[in-house]
């Protein structure tokens, strides 16, 4: 079995080197870091849902106990 040598002149290995140095300087950087501000969870919509089928409830237990009211 012959093995075959490559050779390459030194202005390609440059700009071999160039390139691969070129590659290897644009990594991405990935960067985790905590917000500036707190996070903010709002659940006044769910509270107020909650509030509201509970009164709608009341109301019509209230219209069954006196028909008349209306």
């Amino acid at each position: 079995m012959q093995v075959s040598s490559l050779s390459i002149g030194p202005a390609s290995a440059a700009l071999l080197l160039s390139v691969a140095t070129a590659l290897a300087a644009c990594q991405p950087r990935v960067a985790v870091e905590a917000p500036k501000e707190p996070i903010t969870i709002n659940l006044n919509i769910k509270l107020d849902a909650d509030v509201r089928l509970r009164l709608e409830r009341q109301a019509e237990e209230d219209i069954q106990e006196n028909p008349d009211i209306f």
